[in-house]
Formats: C-alpha cells, sequence, structure tokens
C-alpha cells in the first residue's frame, strides 16, 4: 500500500517509541508493549494526530480556510485539530457536545476547552444526545454563508482519510517489531469513533502481518461497536 499517493502534512514527532511495560508484564504474567502515541506532538500528543496529518492535508487541498469538526466537551480531537489549524493558518471552529452532564467549572471551561480556545478556536455547546454530524453541517453552512470555505472533519477524524494515519501506524508497528524480532500475537487498543482499528485492521490485513486487533470500546454497546 503505497500511502505517498494521498496527499499529508508531515507535523507528528514519528516514529513513536514502542516500550517493553517490564513492570506490569511480571505482574500479569504476560510479556506487555505499549505503542507511544501519546507522544506524536501538536498540543501534547494523542491517536488524533496521525489521522489529521491526512485530514488537514486534504482540507488544504481542497482550498478550505477553515476546519470544522466535534466531540465530547474534553475532546483530544477537538484540541488537536485547533493544534493543527494553529500552525497551517486556518481557522477552527469546535461543536462540543455535553455528554457528561457535570457542572463543575474546570470540566466546561479547563483542560482541552482552554487549549482550544489558546490555540485560537472558537467553540460552541450542545446538550448531550444532539445529531451532532446534522448540528455541524449546519454550523458549516452557516460559516459558507459568512465567505469562508469549510472543511468539515467528523468526530474522532474517524473517515477513511482519517483512517489512513494508523493504516500508517500498523507499518510502523510491523517494522519495529521485525528489528526487535518481536512477535505480536495481539494488538489492543481503546476504540471509539472506530477510525483508529479500521486503520490497523487495514494496515496489518495489507502486511498479512497476522496480528489480530482487540478494540476495548469506550462508549458504544459491543453490536453497534462491531
Amino acid at each position: 500500500m503505497h500511502l505517498a499517493r494521498f496527499p499529508r502534512v508531515h507535523l507528528a514527532h514519528l516514529v513513536t517509541p514502542l516500550e517493553p511495560m517490564e513492570r506490569l508484564s511480571k505482574e500479569l504474567g504476560v510479556e506487555l508493549w505499549i505503542k507511544r502515541d501519546d507522544c506524536t506532538g501538536m498540543s501534547t500528543g494523542g491517536n488524533k494526530t496521525r489521522k489529521l496529518e491526512f485530514l488537514m492535508a486534504e482540507a488544504i487541498e481542497q482550498g478550505a480556510d477553515m476546519v470544522m469538526t466535534q466531540g465530547a466537551t474534553q475532546t483530544n480531537h477537538g484540541r488537536q485539530t485547533a493544534a493543527f489549524a494553529a500552525k497551517l493558518g486556518l481557522k477552527c471552529h469546535i461543536l462540543l457536545e455535553d455528554r457528561t452532564g457535570y457542572q463543575d467549572g474546570n470540566y466546561n471551561t479547563n483542560g482541552n476547552v482552554l487549549l482550544d480556545h489558546l490555540h485560537g478556536a472558537t467553540t460552541e455547546k450542545f446538550p448531550g444526545g444532539h445529531d451532532m454530524p446534522g448540528e455541524m453541517e449546519i454550523a458549516a453552512e452557516k460559516m459558507r454563508a459568512k465567505g469562508h470555505k469549510v472543511y468539515v472533519i467528523p468526530g474522532g477524524g474517524s473517515n477513511p482519510t482519517g483512517a489512513l494515519g494508523y493504516v500508517n501506524a500498523a507499518f510502523e508497528l510491523v517494522s519495529q517489531a521485525n528489528d526487535r524480532g518481536l512477535k505480536i500475537d495481539r494488538l489492543v487498543h481503546a476504540t471509539g469513533s472506530s477510525g483508529t482499528q479500521a486503520g490497523l485492521v487495514t494496515g496489518l490485513c495489507a502486511m498479512n502481518a497476522q496480528i489480530p486487533v482487540l478494540g476495548i470500546g469506550t462508549r458504544a454497546p459491543q453490536p453497534k461497536q462491531e
């Protein structure tokens, strides 16, 4: 799979380390390693950085001057999108859904919300249970009416373009394992909007790596997540 065919902005701190978890492995009696995608960069890192390298490149290619996305109040994806936009000179608007009902001021105005604003993003809040993709399309049309060319990024950056980031991560991981003589029996990760898992599965299948991928659902019941 030749990923160079797809537009990409190379801003992530790659290759991320692959580290043994020696003390936890000893405690549990199984050999555990961790892929440190908390080290990807762009405002403290996380898995969305890999996706956004491809998504933001597509936004630029389409001539966008604004990117728009959505997520929970403390969305890491929103924070990383805001950081990319600041780096690339684009405007950013984030729709935040209250999925917890927490009234704590720190939860609603600090943390990632504060970082969103420090990166220059604007935010808009919605009660939980809203059709957020639909709300995003309404918001995008309002911005287009004001003259902006808006590129809409789904929650979590999870679409075929965003998943390319974790196709690439699968290639990277297998290369590291091969260099160390490390046989991986199973890859376990958190799965929410499913883009990370889709990319990993695609990349590993493309290489015939024969490494099963187990996603631990962070939000949806198992049948819906699958």
